[in-house]
């Protein structure tokens, strides 16, 4: 089984990333094959295997990400698809288009699982410093999620004014992106002071979860 879709990635310019607005996010179907999406999406790791993280104080004073998490460790016993799909995130193909695309010439991967239950949401925030970027891979489909339900990334333009050490409402922003995270989409986001994204309170039926 083959999972990436790596030419997806190889055939976006460097140039053409950088331009995008209001900061450089690739949201985009295909990243993953149509059939290394459906075997991911039918082996998904299962909710006892997962911390609660609940209430958690962020940075300066923004409102908590309540969710589930599971952070990769190696040897992990997630499903076997999921081990092939990893193995191919830790290839050099895969990582030397992340590394080119971000800017990156040392470039280290954090691998982990987040299910958002219904209430819950993303405050507005930029992600650390220490961080490159993120490669955000969803995993809900047609047929398990309505779009009423919410639970996409939204992408923030701040017009470049807001310290990233705060805690914004998002009135305070000039524009709101909404990508595309039903079915197969990714999102490949650039990490700087203003990379602002957030997902609003998820309004879900019980039991369900948004999968990133």
């Amino acid at each position: 089984m083959k999972y990436l879709d790596i030419d997806v990635l190889r055939n976006l310019k460097r140039e053409d990333f950088l331009k995008i607005k209001p900061y450089p996010y690739y949201n985009r179907e295909g990243v993953l094959t149509e059939s290394g999406f459906q075997d991911l999406l039918a082996n998904m790791p299962p909710l006892d295997m997962f911390e609660q993280k609940f209430g958690y104080e962020r940075r300066a004073g923004q409102a908590p990400h309540d969710r589930y998490s599971l952070e990769y460790e190696p040897g992990m016993p997630v499903p076997q698809p999921w081990q092939e799909f990893i193995a191919e995130l830790r290839s050099d193909a895969y990582r030397d288009e992340v590394a080119r695309l971000l800017g990156a010439k040392k470039i280290e991967f954090r691998m982990h699982w987040h299910y958002t239950p219904a209430g819950a949401d993303v405050s507005p925030h930029c992600d650390a410093r220490r961080e490159h970027g993120s490669h955000l891979f969803y995993f809900n489909s047609e047929q398990d999620w309505d779009p009423a339900w919410g639970g996409s990334t939204l992408v923030l333009d701040d017009g470049g004014r807001l310290d990233y050490n705060s805690a914004p409402d998002y009135d305070e922003f000039d524009a709101i992106h909404e990508c595309q995270s039903i079915g197969n989409y990714s999102s490949l986001m650039l990490r700087t002071d203003h990379a602002w994204h957030a997902v609003r309170a998820i309004d879900c039926p019980e039991g369900r979860l948004r999968r990133v």
